[in-house]
């Protein structure tokens, strides 16, 4: 998920130690350099990569992967989105009261170590949880208190850090079965970043996996070479350290074909809090063309697009982007035709919506989520400020 308010959040500090993890698993590394605000003298201790279970939040299609978190002591057991378009840690608290009854919520007064930070925001999400477009500023919105506290997942236990409770939330976060969202962004920022300044190696792999295929999973501080086969392509991103994970695509294609439109840049932003696809009205339509033209603009909800449920099987619907390595080397992540369909609407069983949701005229926030994930193992490097791609085999 992209919020309106990440540059302002990436202020929130965090000052964290980290116990090491006991019997943690050995996964395959190669060596990465430390960011540039990771302390010197950190180097002289390493923490060893863990493994983190996720769970698909199945509605039709593959929306979210999340895992579990505790928070407070004694630890409350929370589930959070591992999200790359986010900088902060949020999630549900009893403050919200009935809004949030969908969801396990924190209990501030429980814990001994809870501090409060005295300040509320509201915060405007750009994309939703599932995979419709979002049509108004405050249809998924957040009203939040900061605080500080104990974080632990995956073995590893950080304090004092920054996060915010939910105090108000708009229903379109109703259906929700996780408590929030732990942001990753490509900085030392953040619960991750608290990790790393402590000795974790500054990246994390993540397997994100179709319902059908399960085990999907988050390694902090390593990659899990099990999951893939081939080696890694890498590509530097663009978006600088603080910004968004942001890659660069030379070209795009459509079942082997391109057009003067879909042959150009564009950067951009890979998130794995958002569920399918974002381009400009442009680049979707140019897209849609060369799929069917039977592909419309769906009336009700603006940015969306259908077709009949019953000619989705026939259509080839293959997506090429194209990216580069470092070294100069082309290579393309792939959208098969099977996600062509995300599922009917829900006020009309017979018209599919499809994978790619227009932006508008705009091409600020070009966005690749779940739809190209879960066909990939994904190595998200902090350190070297570069994304890996293998096949995942899925």
């Amino acid at each position: 998920m992209l919020t309106s308010l990440t540059l302002a959040l990436l202020a929130l500090a965090v000052h964290a130690d980290v116990q090491r993890p006991d019997g943690s698993q050995k996964i395959a590394l190669t060596s990465r350099k430390a960011p540039r605000n990771y302390a010197s003298g950190l180097h002289r201790r390493k923490l060893s990569p863990a493994n983190l279970p996720l769970t698909d939040f199945f509605k039709g299609t593959d929306l979210q992967w999340f895992g579990n978190i505790s928070v407070g002591t004694p630890p409350q057991e929370l589930t959070v989105v591992f999200d790359t378009g986010s900088f902060t840690l949020e999630f549900a608290s009893t403050q919200c009261g009935s809004e949030c009854s969908g969801q396990v919520q924190f209990d501030t007064s429980k814990s001994s170590t809870y501090v409060d930070g005295g300040d509320e925001q509201t915060l405007d999400f750009g994309t939703g949880v599932g995979v419709d477009p979002v049509t108004s500023s405050n249809e998924y919105e957040l009203t939040v208190h900061s605080g500080t506290d104990t974080v632990s997942l995956a073995g590893f236990t950080a304090t004092g850090v920054s996060l915010s409770t939910i105090v108000k939330q708009s229903k379109a976060f109703n259906v929700d079965p996780f408590s929030g969202i732990l942001g990753m962004p490509p900085s030392t920022d953040g619960v991750f970043g608290a990790f790393v300044n402590q000795g974790l190696p500054a990246l994390f792999g993540m397997y994100l996996t179709p319902k059908a295929t399960g085990n999907a999973e988050l390694t902090l501080g390593g990659y899990d070479s099990s999951k893939f086969t081939g080696d890694l392509s890498y590509a530097p991103t663009t978006g600088g350290e603080g910004g968004n994970w942001v890659l660069t695509s030379s070209t795009l294609a459509v079942n082997g074909k391109t057009t003067d439109t879909l042959n150009s840049q564009r950067d951009i932003i890979f998130d794995s809090g958002t569920s399918n696809v974002v381009f400009d009205t442009q680049t979707t339509e140019a897209i849609y063309a060369i799929i069917s033209s039977d592909i419309k603009p769906y009336s009700k909800e603006s940015g969306a697009y259908g077709i009949a449920c019953d000619k989705v099987a026939s259509l080839p619907a293959q997506i090429d982007v194209t990216f580069t390595t470092a070294s100069g080397k082309a290579f393309n992540l792939t959208i098969p035709s099977s996600e062509l369909s995300v599922g009917p609407f829900p006020d009309d069983s017979s018209t599919c919506q499809t994978l790619i949701n227009s932006s508008g005229d705009s091409d600020d926030e070009l966005i690749l989520g779940g739809s190209v994930l879960k066909h990939y193992y994904s190595v998200w490097d902090v350190g070297n400020q570069q994304i890996g791609f293998a096949s995942n085999g899925v």
